[in-house]
This record gives structure tokens, sequence and C-alpha cells, in this order.
């Protein structure tokens, strides 16, 4: 089965943008009923690509207070959260490296093994 490609003309698509534009059109769906265009999303690029983004139906969110003040908390509980583990990082790393400098200066060379046999209730312990 063979699927069949349509292809608009410039000056098709120039025309249904300036019928949008004038008013002729009252909406992108009148302009596909009207000139039988199946695409739902092909006269929305056809206005983004001659600049008429003005045209296009604007999308508007209306929220209760409870609602932003709850998108408020959650920003700030992910702000804080991301703050803890920057923290917990920056701590693992000075331990890491604290924990080196300890065994350096007691003299022991095999770190990732003395970790394993000083770690109580570790199957290699002692």
């Amino acid at each position: 089965m063979q699927e069949t490609v349509i292809r608009y003309s410039e000056a098709f698509k120039l025309k249904v943008v300036t019928e949008l534009e004038n008013g002729k059109l009252e909406s992108m769906e009148h302009a596909r009923r009207k000139y039988g265009i199946k695409g739902t999303l092909t006269i929305r690029g056809w206005l983004k690509k001659y600049g008429r983004e003005h045209l296009l139906p604007r999308k508007v969110r209306i929220e209760v207070p409870d609602e932003q003040n709850q998108i408020k908390k959650l920003k700030k509980e992910n702000h804080d959260l991301k703050l803890a583990l920057a923290d917990a990082k920056v701590g693992e790393v000075l331990n890491r490296a604290f924990f080196e400098i300890a065994c350096e200066e007691f003299g022991v060379h095999d770190i990732e093994t003395y970790k394993k046999n000083s770690i109580p209730g570790c199957p290699s312990s002692p």
C-alpha cells in the first residue's frame, strides 16, 4: 500500500496564513476543515515559518493558591536537597583524603585490603 504525501505550494501556505491573520478564518481548525488539510500541526508550522507566532493559540495555566505554594515548597526542597548532596559529596572526598593520609602515616600501603580487614562484620574480616 502506497502512502500519499501532500505538498502545499508556498502561495497556498501564505494564503491560509493571511486569511488567519485577516480574520477570514476563525481558527486553525476552521482552516483545516475548509481546505482539507490533514495534519493537525501543519498550519502551526506555517505560522511559525512565516513569523506569525502571535496567531498561535496560547496556553494559560490557572492555579489555585495551594498549587502555587506547593510548587514553591517543592522548588525550595529541591534546592535544599541539592545543597545537602553537594555537602555530602565534599564530606566524602575529605574523609577519603584524611583516611589516605592516616594510612600513609601508619605505613598502610594496600588501603583496600586494610579497609576490608578492619570493617566489623565484613566476610573477609578476621
